[in-house]
């Protein structure tokens, strides 16, 4: 087992959801293997040190063969910063998936994590999803016991509002470390709903108001996933919209001047808010990863009035 070191922060971590095989029961081999320590490593020679995990990707064998490529080469994850998930049941048989965060469940869950990561702890257990017939009352000790224990060093969460922690963070009486949200040029409604306020269009966006603000307030850092949307605007691929395609070619422009990656320029893009997001990059293409590498100093280069125009090429629309 490997012991983790101090908490460190990154603007960009390395989102281990690609890593494993399949999504079935099919059992991990070599090849699955090989191909996280080839992932892993672009990773790291690209400057990232925080890993993103969640218990249910790949059902489990994320986090193994994660495991399995730090006992492969001890070492090579030092000064590393390991987190996961919990509270998602995946869909089995004839029963649909559901979200779980009782206590017990969360215990056996990290336990589960832990004994795959071949880790002593982690720096941060995200709660994965809100649950409804969440109690933090009764999380409240089983938490205090793993922050005690040393088996988490941090709590966080993911996808959930500024009223969903402000509950929770009376309740549980446990800092929020972090909230994982869905971020990128493409998912915008986290930035279009600060301008849309008394405007007809802040009705169609699905983001409650107040959420950035609230982990600004309290010290949260926000964790962006999807960031790079899938490649939609550094992948070659036939647009769908003329605004993916002005985008596209904005994002592609600004690359070319500055002499970076298309990559690099989209996930700047996030960076720059000063909200000071981390971007969560899930590919597991070593290139792209790579390529990945130069976005915070992007951040600091790029101006204001490039940040709105990639903003506006996006969203297909002037700014209300």
């Amino acid at each position: 087992m490997t012991t983790q070191t101090a908490h460190q922060t990154s603007r960009l971590l390395f989102g281990a959801m690609g890593l494993g095989g399949t999504w079935t029961d099919e059992p991990y081999g070599e090849t699955d293997i090989d191909q996280a320590e080839t992932a892993i490593t672009a990773a790291l020679e690209a400057g990232i040190t925080v890993f993103d995990h969640a218990d249910i990707y790949r059902r489990g064998k994320s986090e193994a063969v994660f495991g399995e490529v730090m006992r492969r080469n001890p070492g090579l994850l030092n000064g590393v910063t390991v987190q996961t998930k919990c509270g998602i049941v995946l869909p089995a048989d004839d029963r649909g998936g559901y979200y779980d965060l009782r206590a017990e469940s969360v215990l056996a869950a990290l336990e589960g994590s832990l004994r795959r990561l071949q880790v002593d702890a982690v720096n941060v257990l995200l709660l994965h999803r809100p649950d409804p017939l969440l109690d933090p009352r009764t999380l409240k000790p089983a938490l205090h016991s793993l922050l005690q224990e040393g088996k988490i060093r941090a709590l966080g969460v993911s996808n959930m509002s500024a009223a969903q922690m402000d509950y929770l963070q009376t309740e549980l009486d446990i800092p929020i470390a972090v909230n994982q949200l869905e971020m990128s040029l493409f998912k915008r409604d986290w930035v279009e709903s600060t301008v849309l306020v008394n405007h007809p269009g802040g009705v169609e966006k699905n983001f409650p108001h107040g959420t950035i603000e609230w982990c600004l307030s309290n010290g949260t850092r926000l964790q962006a996933w999807g960031a790079l949307a899938q490649g939609l605007y550094s992948q070659p691929r036939e647009a769908h919209t003329s605004a993916e395609a002005q985008a596209t070619d904005l994002v592609r422009q600004l690359a070319l001047e500055r002499n970076t990656s298309s990559e690099a320029i989209v996930l700047a893009w996030l960076l720059k808010h000063p909200a000071r997001i981390e971007a969560v990059i899930g590919s597991t293409n070593p290139e792209r990863i790579r390529a990945s590498a130069d976005a915070p100093r992007q951040a600091e280069l790029m101006t204001s009035g490039e940040w709105y125009a990639l903003w506006t090429a996006a969203r297909g629309a002037p700014l209300p």
